[in-house]
């Protein structure tokens, strides 16, 4: 009867024993957003508004989790097409590359009229000297009005959940 108390004793303490680390365990980090199957964790998003701040001090939490979904989605999309980049900026410049950028053309028209409605911004340059800025700027203005219907289209396609609260 005796040995039965002790056994019994160990095998309760035993269990207690088990279960102190769950009644001394602290959250580490919350979940603030969900992309489809992959989750943004506080510290992650801590660090990515850390880092904007400091670029842009008036920036806020809500923007950076809305910028780093977006990044999440094109990364995703970039993986899909098999786009490997150094780094994952790389990956995602690559994939705006084949993806958008690929399928802009800008014609001569396009250029000579931007230059003729923006003379005065050129001074005394004339329109061939001007001209490869113009393309450039008119290139990538045309990417961003297609980089973000493009996000506007993964978006509505996954499942994301945002529960930050401040």
């Amino acid at each position: 009867m005796k040995g039965t108390k002790v056994s019994l004793f160990l095998g309760c303490a035993f269990l207690l024993a088990l279960n102190l680390p769950f009644v001394f365990a602290e959250v580490v980090d919350r979940v603030v957003a969900f992309v489809d199957d992959k989750a943004i964790t506080l510290s992650e998003l801590d660090e990515n508004y850390k880092a904007a701040a400091k670029l842009r001090p008036d920036i806020k939490k809500e923007e950076v989790l809305n910028t780093k979904i977006n990044r999440m989605l094109l990364l995703r999309e970039a993986k899909k097409l098999r786009i490997e980049g150094a780094n994952t900026d790389e990956s995602i410049r690559e994939y705006i590359e084949l993806k958008l950028k690929t399928f802009i053309k800008i014609t001569e028209d396009d250029l000579r009229e931007f230059y003729d409605k923006n003379r005065k911004e050129f001074g005394k340059a004339e329109f061939d000297d001007a001209r490869e800025k113009i393309e450039e700027y008119l290139v990538e203005k045309e990417v961003n009005i297609r980089l973000k219907k493009h996000i506007e289209d993964l978006r509505s396609k996954a499942y994301i959940k945002i529960q930050l609260n401040n």
